[in-house]
């Protein structure tokens, strides 16, 4: 299911203009699911897919663990690449449920280096 909603997240994020630089980027054991680029911001979207609601919102699952792993992504990644834009971290929520179109939340700015880092 988790790749379906990675494609579902990246329509949306192109339908809304954003270009995708990279899908499940690696370093090590880590991944971020989307790397895309947006008004002079790199942004790395962690992607949530669900088949409901009921167990609680799909973003609850990126905890402080996974918000760290982002930010020391992001950091090897733009060093990698020799980018200097400003990032962001964005999660992607996408419930697919039965006989449902699919739900798709986009939480601009979900976390920052900053808060992580405290």
């Amino acid at each position: 299911m988790g790749s379906s909603g990675e494609e579902l997240a990246c329509q949306y994020l192109q339908q809304q203009g954003y270009a995708i630089l990279e899908t499940n980027w690696r370093l090590g054991h880590n991944e971020v699911d989307i790397i895309a680029y947006y008004e002079g911001l790199i942004i790395f979207v962690e992607v949530k897919t669900r088949n409901s609601e009921e167990y609680g919102d799909p973003s609850d699952a990126v905890d402080s663990k996974k918000q760290r792993i982002y930010v020391r992504m992001a950091d090897a990644y733009v060093r990698h690449k020799e980018r200097d834009e400003e990032v962001r971290f964005d999660i992607i929520t996408v419930v697919i449920e039965p006989h449902a179109e699919p739900r798709i939340e986009h939480m601009m700015g979900a976390f920052s280096a900053i808060d992580i880092r405290r």
